[in-house]
């Protein structure tokens, strides 16, 4: 029974995200959708900005969403690994976050790999990066403010 509860507890929210970042992948017209909200904004928010830069925002806006998600994976991971408990004093440990970093880079690579069977998605080994990318700066943001708050205490 205390098995479950630890699968509940930590591990189905991870697989919940990873369903959805699955989802998002399998969407053909995931660009279409997003451009479709995001590119009108920008054009009532910013009227004179061109086309092209419009486009260029619209990606770096994707792009960032990627960086946010395999970020919120990455510290999903690490808390089901480690399972910490309320005032826990255990120092945090790389290979903890170092696996749940190797995690986010696998399926962040399925990701990629899926979708090639997917129409008008193109599989990129340049957004794995940026989605490990995303993984390593959430756990960096993570150790730092864990550091923080060990100081803070003492």
């Amino acid at each position: 029974m205390q098995k479950l509860n630890h699968f509940v507890d930590y591990w189905l929210i991870v697989l919940f995200w990873m369903a959805m970042i699955f989802g998002f992948s399998s969407d053909a017209k995931s660009y279409q959708h997003s451009a479709g909200l995001f590119e009108p904004l920008l054009h009532w928010l910013f009227p004179h900005l061109s086309q092209m830069r419009v486009e260029e925002f619209h990606h770096l806006f994707r792009k960032c969403c990627h960086l946010t998600e395999y970020g919120i994976l990455a510290l999903l991971l690490w808390r089901a690994i480690v399972k910490p408990k309320k005032n826990d004093p255990r120092p945090w440990v790389l290979n903890d976050a170092a696996l749940a970093l190797a995690i986010v880079f696998c399926f962040a690579c399925s990701d990629e790999f899926h979708q090639i069977w997917v129409p008008t998605r193109t599989a990129l080994f340049s957004d794995v990066l940026i989605d490990t990318a995303g993984g390593a700066i959430a756990l960096s943001l993570l150790w730092f403010v864990r550091r923080l708050f060990v100081r803070c205490k003492k």
